[in-house]
């Protein structure tokens, strides 16, 4: 009888035991519930550049299909302004654009790049800034007229074809410089003129870089420049395109994350003297590793948005949404990056499951 009894103890402490196990194991967390006490707030991101003319990032070869889920992904995480990179670069153009074709040695492109843009920023109710042809030459050479030339031209022609949108509301000047470049002043000033001027005084955006301790430059001897050196120099710079341009969007990747914020503080400061809105360049790839280019880890891009939360910045765009932070993107991290953006800015997320 007290074996039957020892027995049957036994069997129901196993049976307690499996159950509390089996409860274990069915239990569910949330990233939530595993956050710091001062985790940073961040700002969020209001635009994005559209990097389809590349210099350096591998093309994922979207048509219509995929661009479109692409912008409804961006909708869906708070975006309301799409920036076109370049209209072209070098022999390569993201539409058949006559001022271009007369004079250049270029490909012919088989898809109207602007035209579909345009389009599906219409459909999903964001604005479009347009941005210029790189040459890839005249102004590395000096030839700064040539370069203006050519913009003013397809200035007139772009919004000629493409001003009718909705969505066309602004210009973005595309070459993109430091303080050793100075002298493309002169194109933002004349070609940045000449955009407002046809346009209706749509506004105009530049996305310089600084003189940091990542640029290309400075990795390969050059001397990175100060935060007091930066604010002198870009002092004379702006001062030569008031008027001219109405948003100042420096990249923030050049320089290291514990100098970020005097940067960002100087620029404001820049920014406001010479009454343009500042915004920041968020990139949403990582300069730190040893491949080029991987999405960035979700603790530095938040690390930047605090920041420049901090800092006081009117606005933030990204470079760049589509293979950086997209669920689209060939990288399965940058999925994972709007997840993480998402759960923090408490934006449903629509692309969770697929």
């Amino acid at each position: 009888m007290n074996r039957i009894l020892s027995t049957f103890l036994v069997a129901i402490l196993l049976m307690s035991c499996g159950s509390q196990n089996s409860d274990e194991k069915s239990r569910t967390f949330t990233n939530e519930q595993f956050k710091t006490a001062e985790c940073p707030q961040g700002m969020k991101i209001n635009a994005t550049f559209l990097d389809e003319i590349s210099w350096d990032i591998p093309h994922q070869n979207w048509g219509v299909d995929e661009w479109d889920q692409d912008f409804r992904a961006m909708k869906d995480m708070g975006i309301n302004t799409v920036v076109l990179i370049r209209a072209g670069l070098g022999r390569w153009i993201a539409a058949p654009f006559e001022s271009i074709l007369a004079t250049e040695d270029v490909y012919y492109p088989p898809v109207d790049l602007v035209e579909m843009f345009l389009c599906l920023a219409d459909k999903y109710d964001m604005a479009f800034y347009f941005g210029m042809y790189d040459s890839g030459k005249y102004w590395h050479e000096g030839d700064y007229l040539k370069e203006i030339d050519l913009n003013i031209k397809l200035i007139d022609e772009v919004w000629a074809k493409y001003g009718h949108h909705k969505s066309f509301q602004g210009w973005y000047l595309s070459q993109e410089v430091s303080r050793r470049t100075k002298n493309m002043t002169k194109i933002y000033a004349e070609v940045g003129r000449h955009a407002k001027e046809v346009s209706g005084n749509l506004p105009t955006m530049v996305s310089p870089y600084i003189h940091g301790v990542k640029t290309d430059q400075v990795m390969w001897g050059d001397k990175a420049t100060t935060v007091s050196e930066h604010e002198f120099e870009w002092n004379e710079i702006l001062s030569n395109l008031q008027g001219v341009v109405d948003i100042l969007a420096f990249q923030d990747g050049q320089v290291d994350y514990h100098e970020l914020y005097d940067y960002l503080v100087v620029n404001k400061k820049l920014a406001d003297k010479y009454g343009m809105k500042c915004w920041t360049n968020f990139e949403s790839f990582d300069r730190d590793m040893p491949i080029r280019f991987l999405p960035i880890k979700w603790e530095k891009l938040l690390l930047k948005m605090e920041m420049a939360r901090k800092a006081g910045m009117d606005g933030a765009i990204t470079f760049e949404f589509s293979h950086f932070m997209s669920p689209n993107s060939e990288y399965s991290q940058a999925g994972h990056l709007y997840g993480r953006y998402c759960e923090h800015f408490g934006i449903e997320n629509k692309w969770k499951d697929r």
